[in-house]
């Protein structure tokens, strides 16, 4: 339904559990209240947004989980920095050597020592939730999901389209027909550049496909050269969006 799936591969599902991981220890050893977490990492109390734009290039924050992830709140920052030290087939120092990020890897990796056969500090409490109480279907938590994927982004420029395509056939494929049949080579390469989830880019697609179909354009170039150009030009616009909410159109 969203054309991919958390932890469908044992990569990810490796990824995400050390992520958890680091969420357990930190409210099981109360490390958030220490004063030089606070200061590395910010404030543990701050309210989770409802969104936020990351900075795609920012060296502040490790990059673990898609769409970087470090910097949605301080307590992600954490789990984000003590999964990518947790992983065994991560050379960390040299990997984020000259980044800011360095010093929260270097302060995750002196915490751990330090607490390191200790008991945790919080052993019991209310559960927040379990999972034999959930009633929701999971075709109503992919409807929630998938309309909080799709963004309320701008129609295509028909210019743009006619740069990539041509109203005179020449015997040539269709674009619709061969942005179909090339559908998810081109969503796999705009979410992987972009960070932007699949179901995102395939929505942005079909829009394209559609404006193509009205205007009747038809392939002018090879299978491999369309193809860039088509990844290029979402991948710029996703990008557009990215850092400043809007997609703009450049001459």
């Amino acid at each position: 339904m969203v054309l991919e799936v958390e932890g469908g591969s044992k990569d990810s599902c490796m990824r995400l559990l050390r992520h958890e991981t680091g969420h357990a220890l930190n409210y099981a050893y109360l490390l958030h209240r220490r004063k030089r977490w606070q200061k590395l990492f910010g404030s543990f109390s701050s309210d989770y947004p409802e969104s936020y734009r990351p900075q795609p290039y920012s060296r502040r924050f490790v990059r673990h989980l898609e769409n970087w992830y470090a910097q949605y709140h301080p307590d992600e920052d954490f789990a984000e920095t003590f999964a990518v030290w947790l992983d065994p087939h991560t050379d960390w120092r040299r990997r984020y050597k000259g980044w800011k990020a360095l010093s929260k890897l270097e302060y995750v990796d002196a915490l751990m020592n330090e607490i390191a056969g200790q008991p945790p500090k919080v052993t019991g409490g209310q559960k927040i939730s379990q999972a034999s109480r959930l009633t929701q279907k999971l075709a109503t938590y992919y409807a929630h999901k998938k309309r909080a994927f799709a963004e309320d982004m701008p129609d295509f420029y028909d210019s743009d389209l006619r740069r990539i395509f041509s109203e005179e056939t020449r015997k040539n494929e269709r674009a619709a027909s061969f942005l179909r049949h090339h559908r998810l080579t081109i969503v796999d390469s705009v979410s992987r550049w972009t960070g932007e989830k699949k179901f995102t880019v395939s929505r942005l697609l079909r829009n394209l496909i559609a404006r193509c179909q009205e205007l009747k354009l038809y392939c002018m170039s090879s299978d491999a050269e369309t193809t860039t150009m088509v990844v290029a030009f979402l991948t710029t616009m996703v990008m557009n969006y990215r850092f400043t909410g809007k997609l703009k159109r450049y001459p």
